[in-house]
């Protein structure tokens, strides 16, 4: 079994099912500790977060990866206990193995790797997980960008190493992300009989024009290689079972997807304003998820985008696609972040899988991209 094989299933057996850690970054620091890494715990809330480094001064690379899973679902339902790494026809299946232990074990693997080539490498190389991706993300690398930030913890270059291929590993370079912003929405009316709509407010009636016309709306052409910007609907309630009373009350819950058009607080005066303007008596809580990043033309995407095409045999697509990621929380601090990751055909699905031959790929790719970036800045010295 190879190292990234062993490693990956040390990592799978543990039920890291967030934010729980479950002792998976004591296992990471541990390996890092002896290849001179200095290893910091950053513990907020329930949420366990490693910040490994090695070298110092400029330029600093972050490989950035998550620790916990989702939930696994009915046990019944999985061909095999998703705690334990198993390996069926050249995949190895469990919880995590694409979304995203493996990565993490590959991330710590090239790491290692490529400080006992090149021990006196200038810069920084590091390595930051957190067990609050899948969760909430507060106490995550949310808070430890906000320390970073009150420390003047600079950050060039981010690797995420989410699972971003779509068919063969490195078909797919992740250069920016949307924005996420969700919405809660109370419409208050005035309960009453349905034989007596004159004596009551329907909250329903009166948010209807409203919830068309932002469920309707174009957003945005997109922007760059962003698509556009969406508002989706996800959850809908008011009544109280029965038929014969008008509700006092309508609940709505709403999603945006948005491009770097917006920002979360542009978005969210446009939306109380559709609702001002339609006469809704309303509340309104904003979760913002996090602001949309977007990583231009650089040395950075150049990079790995020559990595990806030797790698691949072709160039990578260079997407803005998908959900979200921590990287959200990084590029603030001035960070270029791209994603590069193996296929995410499988994440969060029962029999969660990778194919061995992209696991043992992984930490290679990885030590290229750290190769290729770092070495060149001694030569420019």
């Amino acid at each position: 079994m190879s190292d990234v094989v062993e490693l990956s299933c040390e990592l799978i057996r543990r039920h890291s099912v967030t934010p729980d850690d479950a002792g998976c970054q004591q296992v990471l620091a541990t390996r890092l500790s002896q290849w001179g890494f200095r290893c910091e715990h950053l513990r907020f809330g329930e949420t366990d977060n490693l910040w490994a480094t090695h070298g110092s001064g400029s330029p600093v690379l972050v490989l950035l990866g998550h620790t916990d899973v989702v939930p696994p679902g009915p046990l019944d339902a999985w061909t095999s206990d998703p705690f334990v790494p198993t390996v069926r026809d050249g995949v190895l299946y469990g919880r995590g193995t694409a979304d995203m232990k493996c990565s993490v074990a590959a991330c710590t693997i090239a790491l290692e790797r490529f400080v006992d080539a090149h021990p006196d490498h200038p810069g920084t190389v590091a390595l930051l997980v957190t067990s609050d991706e899948e969760g909430p993300a507060h106490d995550g690398v949310k808070q430890v960008a906000a320390l970073f930030r009150e420390r003047g913890q600079r950050i060039d270059w981010c690797i995420t190493g989410e699972p971003s291929s779509k068919e063969a590993l490195g078909d797919l370079l992740r250069v920016g992300r949307r924005g996420t912003l969700t919405g809660s929405l109370s419409v208050h009316g005035v309960q009453g009989h349905v034989a007596y709509p004159h004596k009551a407010l329907n909250p329903i009636h009166k948010a209807l024009p409203a919830l068309d016309e932002l469920a309707a709306r174009q957003w945005d052409e997109g922007y760059e290689t962003f698509p556009p910007t969406s508002l989706q609907i996800s959850n809908i309630h008011a009544g109280t079972g029965a038929s014969n009373v008008i509700p006092g009350e309508l609940q709505v819950v709403f999603n945006l997807r948005f491009n770097p058009s917006w920002t979360a607080e542009k978005l969210e005066q446009e939306i109380e304003g559709i609702l001002l303007r339609h006469g809704v008596d309303y509340s309104l809580q904003w979760l913002r998820g996090g602001e949309p990043f977007y990583t231009p033309e650089g040395h950075l995407r150049a990079t790995a985008r020559a990595v990806l095409g030797e790698f691949a045999g072709a160039p990578p697509e260079e997407s803005t696609a998908g959900g979200t990621s921590d990287a959200r929380f990084i590029a603030p601090l001035g960070a270029e972040c791209i994603e590069v990751g193996p296929v995410n055909a499988s994440i969060h699905k029962v029999d969660e899988n990778i194919r061995v031959t992209d696991l043992e790929a992984l930490p290679g790719l990885y030590q290229r991209l750290l190769e290729r970036l770092i070495l060149p800045v001694r030569a420019d010295l």
